[in-house]
């Protein structure tokens, strides 16, 4: 026995071989991201750097200075606002309802929430498609095949993306602080601007920035609508590379929106860190 505790003293005593252990066990997922997205991103910034004369900043130029990257950034950060803008009342509206108005079906209706999370974008343009297209039942094609078309099936969308944190952070208010505002003579209004919103304040935010993050990227819902004159950025890097095989300036725009990406990423990750704080502190 006491030569076990003395093997098993000397093998808890060693933090350097235990340090240099968990560096082994890094490395393989280290490796991965390497493979499969560092590589191919310096793949894409070497293409973009590629010109007729060689290497350069000549095509950087060329698209950033157009008016079809202009006009495509433009739409794009107009049509990821509105529909953020859009998901967040919406969303939070219904979260409000069913957290706290008590109706048959509440629970239901939030696990069918948590359902359409896993739905495939092009499915709600497909239901779009079916109920105002041109053959549709509703039969408003010019208005499906518009700007707001698309906004509105992305509404439709991304609204679940601001529910979701939205029902779990109303989930977490305590219950004695809205009784206590009660009881001080608070209206119902009052209680929601002044004790449930601020405390769901950080889950919303961070629900906002994922919204906007996936709708700047939308592709799917963009391409099957067929919008006419709606040019997104994912939609320029599909035109100049599958269309017209510019890759140079495809992966230009490629890299743009991936940085917008990485920044919007960055100030999710940031918001959802302080909804948890907020949460733990309120329990």
């Amino acid at each position: 026995m006491t030569a076990v505790a003395l093997a098993s003293g000397k093998q808890g005593s060693n933090p350097v071989s235990d340090s240099r252990r968990g560096w082994v066990w890094l490395l393989p997922p280290l490796a991965v991201v390497a493979v499969f997205f560092g590589y191919p991103l310096v793949l894409v910034a070497g293409q973009s750097l590629t010109t007729d004369s060689g290497f350069g900043l000549g095509v950087w130029a060329e698209v950033l200075g157009s008016a079809e990257f202009r006009d495509a950034a433009g739409q794009t950060v107009l049509l990821a606002l509105g529909a953020t803008t859009g998901c967040v009342l919406l969303g939070t509206f219904l979260a409000l309802v069913i957290a706290f108005v008590p109706f048959p079906g509440a629970r239901t209706l939030s696990r069918l929430v948590d359902t359409v999370l896993a739905f495939p974008s092009f499915l709600i343009a497909l239901a779009f498609t079916f109920l105002y297209g041109s053959a549709g039942v509703f039969g408003a094609g010019g208005f499906l095949y518009s700007p707001w078309g698309v906004l509105l099936a992305e509404i439709t969308f991304y609204t679940p993306f601001v529910m979701r944190p939205a029902l779990a952070a109303f989930g977490q208010v305590p219950g004695v602080h809205l009784d206590v505002a009660a009881s001080l003579g608070a209206k119902p209004g009052r209680v929601l601007w002044r004790v449930v919103l601020p405390a769901a304040l950080p889950s919303l935010a961070s629900g906002a920035c994922l919204t906007l993050l996936l709708a700047l990227n939308e592709f799917g819902i963009v391409l099957f609508l067929g919008a006419k004159g709606v040019t997104t950025l994912p939609m320029l890097v599909y035109g100049k590379g599958i269309v017209t095989f510019d890759f140079p300036a495809a992966s230009v725009v490629a890299l743009v929106d991936v940085a917008i990406s990485l920044l919007l990423y960055g100030s999710y990750r940031v918001l959802s860190g302080r909804g948890r704080d907020a949460v733990v502190d309120a329990a």
